[in-house]
């Protein structure tokens, strides 16, 4: 990241304020105004490109435990709950204790990794994120990562300020494909779900946003469009997406 989109970003973050309930401290307070819809992002694979990092903090952990990883285990696991991913896909341990000391244990490493090796945005992000501050659209992260995963990428990059509710991990009881982790973040910006747009990259999300009663835009950089097809809408990226452009595809 150059110190050239550091002090952009933070400019184009706003005001930092403080809020209550999922939405964290620094993230601006829900403002509905005269919006007539709300943009909802899930955070790895739409806004940061963090599977390098999470594959490496998998393979991290494995060799500290001694375990092994099974053959293609990375992308089913992209964008899945660490208590659904180590029982479920990596049969490890079904030890409620023993897989809450797993799961910290594997995002503890990667934020080491970020916090040594820094973490890309994808293309187009940040700018439609800015935009749609800009054109006053509340925008909320709904994902199924650690919430001080979120926190350390959105200070790296100065964004805190882009959003009004932050719903991770901690807040839910349910992972992806159920909607819970959406419909918790329409309710923190004052938005029906039926208003709400869903960015997603993993075929669980984009079914949780549809089972949520949301239009929800797919892109394909995690996986292949064909992964994708209940999206409303599949992109190769988000570059020379707009708040007006999601206007005119969704409420012209």
């Amino acid at each position: 990241m150059t110190e050239e989109n550091r002090i952009e970003a933070s400019i184009e973050g706003g005001h930092q304020g403080s809020a209550s309930g999922t939405a964290t401290a620094g993230i601006s307070h829900a403002s509905r105004g005269k919006a007539r819809w709300a943009a909802i992002f899930d955070w790895d694979g739409v806004i940061a490109n963090s599977a390098g990092p999470h594959e490496e903090s998998w393979h991290r952990l494995a060799r500290e435990e001694g375990r092994t990883l099974p053959p293609g285990f990375f992308l089913p696991s992209f964008g899945r709950k660490n208590d659904w991913v180590i029982p479920h896909l990596l049969h490890w341990t079904e030890d409620p204790q023993e897989i809450v000391r797993l799961r910290e244990r594997k995002e503890e490493l990667f934020r080491a990794i970020v916090a040594e090796q820094g973490i890309d945005l994808y293309p187009g992000a940040l700018a439609l994120c800015q935009s749609l501050a800009k054109a006053s659209i509340p925008a909320a992260i709904a994902s199924s990562t650690a919430r001080a995963n979120i926190e350390l990428i959105l200070d790296q990059w100065n964004m805190r300020g882009l959003f009004q509710a932050l719903v991770a991990a901690e807040d839910v009881s349910r992972g992806k494909p159920d909607p819970e982790v959406f419909c918790l973040a329409a309710k923190e910006v004052g938005f029906a779900p039926e208003e709400c747009i869903v960015f997603e990259d993993a075929p669980a999300g984009v079914e949780a946003g549809k089972r949520a009663g949301m239009r929800v835009i797919a892109v394909t950089t995690t996986n292949p469009a064909d992964a994708l097809q209940k999206a409303d809408r599949t992109l190769s990226s988000l570059q020379s997406v707009t708040p007006a452009l999601i206007q005119d595809w969704f409420f012209s």
